[in-house]
């Protein structure tokens, strides 16, 4: 259940493909070098400057040049202090990440501000961020701009489909998981109050985060283990260790140790959603004066952008051509074993980039190439050789991991 776990067992997986003896994959690093140069390509073409930002939600609000986040807080939120101004930022970065997961090739979202039609993760944004700024998941009329357990338990799925424009001609995957995570994110805030406050308020994740903050410094594995701990509720049923959902965890025989005190053995945790989610509070906490410590602490993401990306550039290679031909299951053994291979890739590609780039681990860490960077390379990759753009595995999502 942390980050450290993500990093050390993906690593044995890694390991086991550079022995030859993953099943599902061969792993050809030396091909690292070259991924290396196809992402700094991307890097200096997208920030020339190498001003990057971090891989996170607020990226995708200001899609097609408008920041929404600072016209909404502008507009809305002008008086307010700047614990507040947190609150609703974390309020809609979670709300949003949850909903994030992969939309399909067939839905769009129009929005309705700018009559622009957004897909696949900036429609999705888009969408969500619109979902918020309505009120819609607020309880209190005359305060739209907050989500609380009694507005959060009662979003129903008929809500989502009017929310996001979801029709038979616009269809959006997983659908009804997304509504189904969004009420149970509303029972796991009413359920604890000890960090979401009496009120049971969304936002009140942050008054939480700040009181552990020691001389205005926060750890990134703190924020990461209070997600998990704080928001592991909402995740479906899979794994249950010692009366824990263990949310997004699968097993693989690449990490079976033989060792029987071991709850956890032969399982590969990725929180993928979780970490992404870390990642999108770090800017209202910096906001807010409060500084994050050792952000490369926590992994790359295990999502198919920066995994297509080792598929793509050959680092990674199917042995079973219907890998790549046919839908997998999220919670199938290749599936596994592709996330976890990318997990440990990401953290041999960072610094061959930043040697390319000539910048240190401290001015670059691992969230800015994420964003500078391989998910952004994974997308373009995946469009120079499939006309729709879709990632190498195509994945059948229940609106919970991708």
């Amino acid at each position: 259940m942390s980050a450290a776990a993500v990093r050390d067992r993906a690593n044995s997986v890694l390991a086991a493909g550079e022995r030859g003896d993953l099943g599902h994959f061969s792993v050809h690093p030396g091909k690292l070098e070259a991924v290396a140069d196809y992402v700094v390509a991307v890097i200096r073409d997208r920030y020339p400057n190498l001003d990057v930002p971090y891989h996170a939600r607020w990226r995708h609000f200001a899609v097609g040049g408008h920041d929404r986040w600072a016209l909404l807080a502008k507009q809305r939120l002008g008086q307010a202090s700047s614990e507040e101004r947190a609150r609703v930022r974390f309020e809609l970065a979670i709300t949003s990440v949850l909903l994030d997961a992969g939309a399909g090739e067939a839905w769009s979202y129009l929005e309705p501000a700018t009559g622009t039609r957004y897909a696949r993760s900036e429609g999705l944004a888009v969408a969500s961020f619109d979902l918020y700024a309505s009120g819609r998941l607020s309880a209190l009329p005359q305060n739209p701009l907050r989500a609380d357990a009694a507005a959060l338990k009662t979003f129903s799925f008929n809500a989502l489909k009017q929310e996001f424009q979801v029709s038979q001609d616009n269809p959006l995957a997983g659908a009804e998981g997304r509504a189904a995570l969004i009420r149970r994110l509303g029972e796991a805030v009413g359920a604890q109050p000890a960090v979401f406050g009496q009120e049971g308020r969304l936002g009140g994740l942050f008054d939480y985060l700040s009181s552990d903050a020691r001389a205005g410094r926060l750890h990134a594995e703190t924020i990461l283990r209070a997600v998990i701990e704080s928001l592991g509720p909402v995740w479906p049923g899979r794994i249950v260790r010692e009366g824990r959902n263990l949310g997004d965890v699968w097993p693989h025989p690449a990490v079976q140790r033989g060792d029987p005190k071991d709850p956890t053995d032969g399982l590969v945790p990725f929180h993928k959603l979780s970490q992404w989610l870390s990642y999108s509070l770090v800017e209202p906490l910096e906001e807010a004066s409060i500084a994050v410590a050792d952000l490369d602490a926590l992994t790359g993401l295990p999502e198919y952008r920066n995994g297509g990306l080792m598929i793509d550039l050959g680092v990674l290679q199917a042995r079973d051509p219907a890998l790549l031909a046919e839908p997998q299951r999220v919670d199938s053994e290749g599936v596994i074993e592709w996330r976890a291979l990318t997990v440990a890739l990401l953290d041999r590609l960072a610094p061959l980039v930043r040697e390319r780039l000539g910048v240190t681990a401290a001015q670059f860490p691992l969230a800015r190439v994420l964003e500078g960077g391989t998910w952004a390379a994974g997308r373009r990759i995946a469009r120079e050789l499939r006309k729709d753009g879709a990632p190498p595995i195509r994945l059948d999502s229940d609106g919970t991991v991708f």
